[in-house]
């Protein structure tokens, strides 16, 4: 199923992402995972895809195409275009489609001055438009409400964005954050600017002072006071910090659907634990705003 029908039908629309493992013999351990959910509740399972070799297409394909034969759940299949060839890309669209994928999260990814002499798509927005032009995928693209990293503004620069949606963008899904105000500034400014596409809401739960670190420092996200003060204070104990930071991440979550946002994407780093205490919470209160 489309992606972006799935947004007409419903709202908010409840996903999560996992990510191909590094190791081959590491897909069997995220297939377990999936199948400890049992009966996987949501709307739609995102696989990421890494710039450069076909190894990393490979194993989204593969990862996606199971979600989807196995679950009947739609799976959207992040691309890059990094280093990639118009002929190259329409390969890949083939390849897309006669596995029976539907949707696709267009991105750039990240890329060197060199990479970028290789490619013929040198933004995202120029891969949106030829994955719309293709007329068989529902096109997704990402969104920041601080801001791209790469970039000093503190919010998404709805230049950038309008591009996107004017390539043929069906919808968006959010960079994580920690404070909702962000993204609610983020829905008022494409409303202001006239841009109507569903928004998502990426939302992390933190796990450890390590992935703090190193998330802040790769996305940008900023911390607010409430959670600094949870790490600080649950920081030597791996499992009350756990607990706290799936307990913070519902909080931004519920409060999101009770604003009326389009959906929720939880980044669940491939732990069936995260998305067993998260995806049916979301789901069963998101039955309460129904």
């Amino acid at each position: 199923m489309r992606i972006d029908e799935l947004f007409n039908q419903r709202k908010p629309v409840i996903s999560f992402e996992i990510f191909p493992p590094k190791k081959v013999d590491g897909i069997e351990t995220l297939y377990d995972t999936l199948h400890e959910l049992g009966d996987v509740q949501a709307d739609f399972v995102s696989v990421t895809y890494g710039a450069g070799s076909s190894d990393n297409f490979n194993r989204t394909l593969e990862i996606s195409k199971y979600v989807q034969d196995t679950f009947k759940v739609p799976a959207l299949h992040h691309l890059t275009c990094a280093e990639r060839s118009i002929t190259e890309m329409d390969d890949i669209f083939a390849q897309l489609q006669e596995a029976g994928i539907e949707n696709i999260l267009a991105l750039r990814g990240d890329v060197t001055a060199k990479q970028l002499e290789l490619t013929d798509y040198e933004y995202a927005k120029d891969l949106i438009a030829a994955v719309s032009a293709n007329g068989n995928f529902s096109t997704g693209a990402a969104c920041y409400p601080e801001g791209h990293v790469s970039q000093l503004k503190e919010c998404e620069d709805m230049k950038h964005l309008r591009q996107k949606a004017n390539a043929g963008a069906n919808f968006f899904i959010s960079q994580l954050f920690f404070n909702n105000d962000h993204f609610y500034r983020l829905q008022e400014d494409a409303f202001a600017n006239h841009i109507e596409k569903p928004i998502s809401a990426g939302i992390m739960p933190i796990l450890s002072q390590k992935q703090v670190a190193r998330m802040t420092f790769m996305c940008g996200s900023s911390l607010p006071a409430k959670l600094v003060k949870l790490v600080h204070q649950y920081g030597e104990k791996p499992s009350d910090l756990q607990a706290a930071g799936i307990e913070y991440a519902l909080e931004q979550a519920r409060d999101l659907i009770e604003q009326g946002v389009d959906g929720v994407h939880i980044y669940a780093m491939n732990r069936s634990d995260v998305i067993q205490q998260i995806i049916p919470d979301l789901v069963n209160f998101t039955g309460e705003f129904a």
